[in-house]
């Protein structure tokens, strides 16, 4: 017998079902189209039968071959009366996905690390109820299940843990439900088109923001970040961010006052690459990304420098976001 090596190494030999499996799985996802808002139909809702249902099917096989041995009229009764419910549950399974319209919220970002936590509506236009309804990530056990009311929706979370920063599709997702008798499971599988960003994990000790550039004009006030470490500040007035809130200030005199942003920048921070220590390229970006929330925590102004560009000074969320996204395509 061939080894899988050896396999490998022979296009033109036969390969077995475990190594052609894959490549047929991975052309027929291909062929799925991809959408947030999918709708099952008869031509992507799946039925075969589970286990207890086998299990049925030879049971009730047992009991005809007995019925007709014997020739009890009751065995045929019994017999045929559970076979009738058999193929009553196949029909209500399959209506109870049939028909069904799951639509995927946008994604949020998140750090490298964390769980991308994906919201998923299950709307249902008929006029009767839909019961036991499962959705995961394809090729795991983790369920979530809901029931829906006739003519409304109801509101489901799976999540999946991304394994590498970067924009990346939504994984693969399926749906499934074994009502009412769990003798059948109806599937689908759905590829949704939204794309999940990841940022770079942050640093979990970072060294202190890198000090800045003095802007010219400011003078000999911004020769040194830490000279007037207090300089720039205003009494607290309220519905004042707490990240302006000197608190350093407060634990030493006991006054509580905060930042004022137009005067207490009077150097220019550039978190850059290139001196962001001696360390491998994700190392390098978590420290980046470390920085980035320290300035934004802060108030800070900032800029980014990166290998393949820079992004100007600025402050606020839109900037934080800005220079996440470049350190997580980077």
């Amino acid at each position: 017998m061939k080894s899988s090596r050896e396999l490998q190494a022979d296009p033109g030999g036969s390969l077995p079902w475990w190594h052609v499996r894959p490549r047929v799985r991975q052309w027929w996802l291909s062929r799925l189209s991809l959408t947030d808002t999918f709708t099952l139909t008869q031509r992507n809702v799946y039925i075969l039968p589970t286990r207890a249902g086998w299990m049925l099917a030879v049971t009730l096989i047992v009991l005809l071959v007995a019925s007709i041995n014997y020739q009890l009229n009751l065995g045929y009764l019994l017999t045929f009366l559970l076979m009738g419910c058999a193929v009553v549950s196949m029909v209500v399974c399959h209506n109870t996905l049939r028909g069904l319209t799951l639509h995927l919220l946008p994604p949020q970002p998140l750090f490298l690390g964390g769980l991308s936590v994906l919201d998923i509506k299950l709307i249902n236009a008929r006029r009767t109820p839909r019961y036991a309804l499962g959705m995961a990530v394809q090729g795991t056990k983790h369920w979530a299940w809901a029931d829906v009311p006739a003519q409304g929706e109801s509101a489901v979370q799976i999540s999946f843990r991304p394994e590498r920063r970067g924009l990346h599709r939504v994984p693969v997702l399926t749906s499934e439900t074994r009502f009412p008798l769990g003798t059948f499971r109806v599937w689908t599988i759905w590829r949704p088109a939204a794309q999940v960003m990841v940022y770079p994990a942050p640093e979990a000790m970072p060294p202190p923001l890198p000090q800045g550039d003095p802007i010219s004009g400011a003078g000999a006030m911004a020769s040194a970040r830490s000279a007037g470490e207090f300089d720039g500040v205003r009494a607290y007035q309220r519905g004042d961010p707490m990240k302006l809130v000197v608190w350093k200030k407060f634990a030493k005199a006991g006054e509580l006052v905060s930042r004022d942003s137009s005067q207490t920048q009077r150097y220019e921070l550039w978190l850059d690459f290139a001196r962001a220590g001696s360390l491998d390229t994700e190392g390098r970006l978590s420290r980046l990304a470390a920085w980035v929330m320290a300035a934004d925590a802060q108030g800070l102004q900032y800029g980014l420098r990166l290998p393949g560009g820079e992004i100007k000074p600025d402050g606020g969320s839109a900037q934080r976001l800005r220079c996440l996204r470049a350190l997580a395509l980077a």
